[in-house]
């Protein structure tokens, strides 16, 4: 069984790198500079979501609203 898991996640490692390499191996026009802008303003947008929600679930946490319910 573990064997098969393996195979299939080297499968996939390979799968993934050869779809990267042949993307990058595409010849056209080069990216415009309102697609770096696009792009950067993308990743920073989801890196300032992921870290909004990473401190509601810390926030969350400490002040208890994660454990479950007492009745009384």
């Amino acid at each position: 069984m573990r064997m098969l898991l393996l195979t299939i996640l080297l499968g996939m490692l390979v799968a993934v790198g050869y779809f990267g390499y042949s993307a990058m191996a595409v010849e056209g026009d080069p990216i415009p500079t309102g697609g770096y802008v696009a792009l950067a303003l993308g990743a920073g947008f989801s890196v300032v979501v992921g870290i909004g929600l990473m401190m509601l679930l810390f926030l969350s946490s400490r002040r208890g609203y994660d454990e479950p319910p007492h009745f009384k």
